[in-house]
């Protein structure tokens, strides 16, 4: 929805690398870029002059001038103004003290409130509640039945005493859910209330009496992205005609500019709670502003990600496959792969998991063009070997490949393309271990470079003999280096016991080669210890 968006701003920043310094003019024409693309995403008039002139009053002040690379502040205080105009914190349900909590759904028909009432429902049960979902929606042709349907999907009752479609009275059917809740103990209800093609008198009465009755606990505005600033006006209409706490966002995934998003949160005064980006009963989630202008501006997701990965993944299984990985018991087999690549899926579609990496933003051309086919053409083949092929790849010959891709419905090149790839993977990862045993990343500042092999010593030198020739030189008289126990690699990260590398393994390490003087005088002091 915002890659429109995106890709103008990430211009207007592209335009800033490279300079020193920013000049009122140049602030004044990024000032006016941005505003052309805030305006081209359909975003609220009010707020974007409010953004301009937030952004102008700060980039022109003293610390923009001072700074060593202007693009970059540019873009933490754009960050800051979008995270403002968002609604600055992320805001959380609230429950009340006594259960049940009452949620109420309001909102236009079609803007989703029935699928976020199931969605909403699969998120409450991860958060470890009970909840009820009401059909109160009598008027719409099947919305109960949907409902029901929806909640059968989900996993979660749903309390429907009446049929709908112009029967029943849904004040009522509002009304005693709550003593229905109540005596099968669930703990949050959530009521479906009916829509309108517009805002009428008779849909605002409704509401309204709805609420009155059930006294919910939190009342939220269910708005359809794609609509554009009629989902401001809709909103405030709502907010005058019937008052809500918070708003959902549905069909965020969608290809309208986004606007809506941009706005409604600032006009309205009211945050946005949770957003709905998919048609998956499970694509839905609270809503961080944070994370949202983190996005926009093409810097990716990874709370999001990370938060996701933790409850996709299994956590024993994940580490036993990384043992393997990283040469542990066994071996890293292709049934592991499966498992690992399985759990991956069950995040999403890649091109959703890879877009809330950071600096994925220049790559959106190829993420889009991600065939998840390839996905289900890997897990044909891999399932079309025996155990003993999948724990061992090495043993696949030609026979076992030609078998291998008639079961799979590929051919013995697509087989002969995964089984290299795989071992070109393991290797890496493999190699990767070996590194971040051996003491960390070579190259990254604070990584500990694993101890050189200890060359051989030449013969004729004596027993006790420094290999340094500046030690040797020195004779008999210089102080033997005592001698420390052994070091691990594996001590740096607290697997072993004497914590750091003794200065007799450094030099042991060092063999023959000879330190710089000053260097050399700073060990010798340090060996001889205080005087």
């Amino acid at each position: 929805m915002f890659d429109t968006l995106q890709d103008r701003l990430s211009e207007v920043f592209k335009n800033l690398r490279g300079k020193s310094r920013l000049s009122e003019a140049d602030i004044d024409a990024t000032a006016r870029e941005i505003r052309l693309a805030l305006l081209e995403a359909d975003v609220n008039l009010g707020v974007v002059k409010e953004f301009i002139a937030n952004l102008k009053a700060r980039a022109l002040g003293a610390d923009i001038h001072k700074a060593l690379n202007p693009s970059q502040q540019i873009i933490k205080i754009v960050n800051d103004e979008l995270i403002a105009i968002l609604g600055g914190e992320a805001r959380p349900l609230r429950f009340a003290k006594r259960p049940p909590t009452v949620i109420m759904l309001a909102g236009l028909q079609g803007s989703g409130k029935t699928t976020l009432a199931g969605k909403l429902g699969i998120w409450l049960k991860g958060q470890g509640h009970s909840p009820l979902l009401v059909a109160a929606d009598l008027q719409r042709p099947n919305a109960v039945n949907q409902l029901q349907v929806v909640g059968e999907r989900a996993g979660v009752h749903v309390y429907a005493p009446e049929p709908g479609n112009g029967i029943g009275d849904p004040v009522q059917v509002a009304r005693t859910s709550i003593l229905h809740a109540m005596s099968k103990l669930y703990d949050v209800v959530v009521v479906d209330t009916a829509g309108r093609l517009g805002i009428d008198a008779e849909l605002m009465q409704q509401a309204a009496d709805i609420r009155a009755a059930v006294n919910p606990t939190e009342v939220l505005f269910v708005v359809d992205a794609m609509i554009g600033q009629d989902a401001v006006n809709t909103a405030q209409a709502f907010a005058e005609g019937v008052g809500f706490d918070g708003v959902v966002l549905t069909k965020l995934d969608g290809d309208a500019r986004g606007g809506a998003a941009l706005s409604i949160a600032k006009v309205i005064g009211k945050p946005i709670m949770f957003a709905s980006n998919g048609e998956g009963l499970k694509d839905f989630d609270a809503f961080h502003p944070d994370r949202m202008a983190s996005r926009i501006l093409g810097m990716g997701d990874v709370l999001t990600l990370i938060e996701q990965a933790e409850k996709t993944f299994d956590a024993e299984q994940t580490a036993k496959a990384a043992e393997k990985l990283l040469g542990g018991r066994g071996e890293f087999g292709l049934d592991d792969f499966l498992q690992q690549m399985q759990a991956v899926r069950r995040m999403g579609p890649l091109s959703k998991i890879l877009g809330m990496m950071p600096g994925m933003g220049a790559m959106k051309d190829q993420i889009n063009n991600i065939d998840e086919r390839e996905i289900d053409r890997l897990e044909a083949i891999i399932k079309s070997m025996t155990p003993a092929e999948r724990a061992n790849p090495k043993i696949l010959d030609g026979s076992r490949r030609t078998r291998i891709a008639k079961g799979s419905g590929t051919t013995v090149t697509d087989v002969n393309s995964l089984v290299n790839r795989f071992f070109d993977a393991r290797k890496m990862m493999q190699q990767l271990g070996g590194q971040m045993a051996g003491g960390g990343m070579p190259g990254l500042p604070g990584s500990r470079r694993q101890p050189a092999r200890q060359a051989p010593k030449p013969k004729g030198r004596g027993k006790g003999v420094s290999g340094n020739p500046a030690k040797r030189a020195a004779g008999p008289a210089a102080a033997p280096v005592a001698q420390q126990p052994e070091w691990n690699p594996a001590d740096a990260f607290g697997l072993g016991k004497s914590g750091q590398p003794s200065d007799a393994d450094l030099a042991k390490a060092l063999g023959d080669f000879q330190l710089p003087p000053e260097m050399q005088k700073m060990f010798d002091q340090k060996n001889q210890g205080p005087r």
